[in-house]
């Protein structure tokens, strides 16, 4: 049972120190997560702010913004003044139909949605309206939608909502242990050599002065593998299938410009002058897809396939290319 020591005594404010013992139905829950869920109205930048100071204690000790819950921890959340919590944005029309017409599989536990490239999956950070946040507003019904993994905000396709606590356990569970399996469609700058199928190299994230992560390969960073796989040629560009075995922050768009090949439309990681002639030929985003994703199911005999296809405006400028 969640126990609370002390509780805030003035609305839209919480001034003193609460601990909360995890209950077993809160399992799994990333601690950012149950966090905005306990202190309604505070900015998702702030509270990653108190779990980077120390601020927030797990049993006592520091916990990044990404550790998994576990029943009977008992959580310090410290004293955080906000202003009164506003009512969520709500998504437009427009929105609110587009994301029910992306979703390309449902069943009573689990939905997974073609993700348009440009939406944040969650609000913070300047962002007040996510997938997660708009799929709340558009399905009321639903007692429980929370992201099993992310997707870059310029990253399109797959990605899992989990519709219940049981399957966001089990679906986590596959992930840490290597069992599902995600496709990326990435439009990269050169010829990617067919003999180059695998980019096996440590991954570093550094936070510049204004608050951007930026990554790079670096013996002291983090283990990586991306496997790559030339699916077609074009004159300048090649258009390659990713399969990342590790998870790392922009993997995929720094394995490929370590590999010589930036991806098309990269702020970050591409080549500018690339990307300015690429933009002139209707290339106006980043172009990595979540192509497709395989997992089994819990008591299923064989394992779900699902295909995200690629945005018209993104299909439309990819067939204009001149094959090689």
């Amino acid at each position: 049972m969640s126990q609370t020591q002390s509780k805030s005594d003035q609305p839209g404010s919480h001034q003193k120190v609460q601990f909360v013992e995890i209950p077993s139905d809160r399992e799994g829950q990333r601690i950012d997560n149950f966090l905005s869920t306990q202190l309604k109205g505070v900015p998702k930048s702030r509270i990653y702010r108190i779990l980077r100071k120390g601020e927030v204690r797990v049993n006592k000790a520091r916990v990044k913004p990404e550790y998994k819950l576990k029943a009977g921890d008992l959580v310090r959340i410290p004293p955080v003044r906000v202003a009164d919590a506003k009512e969520a944005p709500k998504p437009s029309q427009q929105l609110a139909e587009l994301i029910e017409a992306s979703v390309l599989y449902e069943d009573k536990k689990l939905m997974i949605i073609n993700k348009p490239s440009g939406l944040a999956v969650h609000g913070g950070s300047g962002i007040n309206l996510g997938l997660i946040e708009t799929l709340r507003q558009v399905r009321p019904q639903e007692h429980f939608l929370e992201l099993v993994h992310r997707l870059d905000r310029d990253t399109s396709g797959c990605i899992m909502v989990a519709k219940r606590r049981s399957m966001l356990r089990y679906l986590h569970e596959q992930l840490r242990e290597g069992r599902v399996q995600k496709f990326y469609h990435a439009l990269v700058e050169g010829r990617w050599p067919n003999r180059r199928k695998e980019v096996n190299a440590p991954l570093k994230k550094n936070e510049l002065r204004s608050g951007e992560r930026m990554v790079r390969v670096d013996e002291s960073g983090k283990a990586s593998r991306t496997q790559f796989r030339v699916l077609q040629r074009f004159s300048d560009c090649t258009l390659v299938e990713a399969k990342p075995i590790t998870g790392r922050t922009h993997q995929i768009r720094v394995h490929a410009q370590y590999a010589g090949h930036g991806l098309v439309g990269d702020p970050k990681y591409g080549s500018d002058e690339f990307n300015r002639q690429m933009k002139e030929r209707g290339f106006n985003r980043l172009f990595l897809h979540a192509a497709a994703l395989e997992v089994r199911l819990p008591d299923a005999a064989k394992p779900l396939f699902v295909e995200a296809p690629l945005d018209l405006r993104l299909q439309q400028a990819m067939d204009r290319l001149d094959k090689s």
